[in-house]
């Protein structure tokens, strides 16, 4: 097993004691610190650049998203897996499109915390399932729509039908658009101001998403999806 680093930014003490002490149990994983508001968790998220961003999302101080995007920015090849209370469409898709890979409830404390975040580096999105059961009533035709459970079918539904397709990041996004113009990820490292290396990093989670494995797949299914248009 490969060891990897987890960062907790919990406000709550028994959750946060409950995650310390699932994780201090695992082999593989190094506890880099826990913070508790969101001011100190930023700052120690840039001490510790850990591999995984385990984070609640009302956080004292601020939004747990806020933390979620910076750590996107600033060190894209960090998984970000939220434990939240909140399990609404808002908070959800609000942040996957910041830049999560994963999102669990903690009424969920029964779930084996290690596994799941080994799931997360090895390329897996764990989702609780009460959640995923909603993102796949959310994004089905909108002949199903009237039986999405409440906070998920007040909108009209996406122009999407594969029940794995998880919105894209807003850096991810730019990334394919970019890429669909005709454009090198070397040249869309520059255009963002980033390095090759993360440029690559949105690509790869791009096509994790997508279910795909070349530039031109992903191209033809985002735009059979609607999310990008000639």
């Amino acid at each position: 097993m490969s060891l990897f680093s987890v960062l907790i930014v919990e406000d709550q003490l028994r959750f946060r004691e409950a995650f310390a002490h699932a994780l201090e149990k695992a082999p593989d994983i190094r506890l880099v610190g826990m913070a508790t508001d969101l001011p100190q968790g930023r700052k120690m998220f840039d001490q510790t650049r850990p591999d995984v961003l385990l984070v609640d999302l009302d956080l004292p101080g601020g939004s747990g998203i806020e933390l979620i995007r910076h750590a996107a920015h600033v060190a894209p090849e960090c998984e970000v897996m939220v434990i939240s209370v909140f399990g609404d469409e808002q908070h959800v898709l609000s942040s996957i499109e910041a830049g999560a890979t994963g999102y669990l409830l903690k009424d969920s404390l029964a779930l084996d915390l290690p596994g799941q975040l080994r799931s997360l580096r090895a390329g897996g999105s764990p989702i609780s399932p009460v959640i995923a059961r909603r993102l796949l009533l959310r994004l089905a035709p909108q002949g199903n729509s009237s039986h999405a459970p409440r906070g998920f079918g007040d909108s009209a539904p996406m122009p999407l039908v594969d029940e794995q397709v998880v919105a894209l990041s807003e850096q991810e996004s730019r990334v394919l658009h970019l890429a669909a113009k005709g454009f090198t990820f070397d040249e869309i490292a520059q255009f963002m101001n980033v390095s090759p290396h993360t440029i690559m990093t949105y690509v790869k989670r791009t096509y994790r998403k997508l279910q795909v494995r070349s530039k031109v797949e992903a191209i033809y299914e985002a735009r059979r999806l609607g999310w990008l248009r000639d």
